[in-house]
């Protein structure tokens, strides 16, 4: 069946989840250290004059909109292309299924499912706490504003802060958050530094984001990072919980749970030997043997059954000659042959005569 060669694969994988994990043993679960602490506070209070800086209109909405006059992707016109490339390494979605593939693999490499809880947990942060600011000030972009030296706050607009700029720290720096070695977290750390700066920068060649924009967004998505170890109890949880479903899964499978009319509609095809078989519960016994007698009553010859080494998909034993007919080859006898045989001679020609 189906569905229970699908459970049979999960719950393969999980058995190899259940393994102790490969993780070095020196290398422990990041915490909030008195060092975090201070960074923490220190982003959270540039975050804060970001945002009364635009909301009081001071100098730096006049550097946005000095900025915006400049048009920079007119200035060098060149770099437009591969800019247009380069700044979807901030989008939510390709870069959330490039980095979900790889910390998938380290779920794998590593027994655990932490790396992947860890990029839902931060990204589910991410949705909302910068989601919730861009409805609420609802600022436009540069391409929308519509009177000059304003903020264009409470307009209905949505990027401030740029999300492009927050997914980009968060997503990339989530890499370096859980590297397995110290000079892994810091190569990664440098190389996501440089790819959100890059996508930040990136957004107001364009003009889709104020300068003020980028700025909240990299401190919107470093406070996420920062704050990851708060959450690494609730981390535990969460991975705790999918074992548990997953054991009581795995126990009603193993007790046969499945609704009557399902298995009575699927009895013919798994007592045919069909391709799709049930996963039998408890320990396998061999296939049995055919007797000797019998097979020579039938025409054929013993033929050695093994147990199926796949359990889900046994192979389907075949003996050499399909059994259509009681006895004897169903090829008909030539008739050549017969009158050679009726002489006494050989049909083959010899050679030479």
């Amino acid at each position: 069946m189906r569905t229970e060669h699908f459970l049979t694969r999960l719950d393969r994988a999980f058995a190899r989840l259940d393994r102790e994990p490969e993780r070095p043993a020196h290398l422990q679960t990041p915490r909030m250290s008195r060092h975090r602490v201070v960074l923490l506070g220190s982003t959270l209070a540039f975050y804060l004059a970001i945002v009364v800086a635009v909301l009081t209109t001071s100098w730096l909405v006049r550097l946005d909109w000095q900025i915006m006059f400049f048009r920079p992707y007119e200035q060098w016109p060149q770099l437009h292309a591969f800019l247009d490339y380069l700044v979807v390494l901030g989008q939510r979605g390709p870069t959330a299924v490039m980095v979900a593939a790889w910390l998938g693999w380290r779920s794998w490499r590593q027994h655990t499912l932490r790396p992947l809880i860890t990029l839902g947990v931060s990204l589910l942060l991410l949705n909302i706490t910068v989601g919730a600011v861009k409805l609420g000030l609802g600022r436009l972009g540069p391409h929308y504003a519509r009177e000059i030296g304003s903020a264009e706050l409470f307009a209905g607009g949505d990027i401030f802060p740029s999300g492009h700029t927050a997914n980009a720290v968060v997503t990339w720096g989530i890499l370096a958050y859980l590297a397995s070695t110290v000079v892994t977290r810091r190569v990664l750390s440098v190389v996501s530094a440089v790819v959100s700066l890059s996508v930040g920068a990136t957004t107001v060649y364009l003009g889709t984001h104020w300068v003020s924009d980028v700025l909240l967004g990299w401190s919107a998505g470093l406070l996420i990072l920062l704050a990851l170890p708060w959450f690494e109890p609730l981390i535990a949880r969460i991975e705790a919980y999918v074992f548990e479903v997953r054991e009581r899964m795995r126990r009603r499978v193993e007790a046969g749970l499945v609704p009557e009319p399902v298995a009575a509609a699927l009895t013919p095809l798994l007592s045919a030997g069909g391709k799709w078989q049930r996963r039998p519960v408890g320990p396998v016994a061999p296939a049995a043997q055919p007797a000797p007698a019998a097979t020579a009553a039938a025409g054929h010859s013993p033929v050695t059954v093994r147990p199926s080494a796949h359990l889900p998909r046994p192979h389907v034993i075949r003996s050499e000659r399909t059994p259509l007919t009681p006895a004897g080859s169903r090829r008909p006898a030539h008739t050549e042959r017969a009158g050679a045989a009726a002489r006494g001679t050989s049909a083959r020609p010899v050679a030479g005569g």
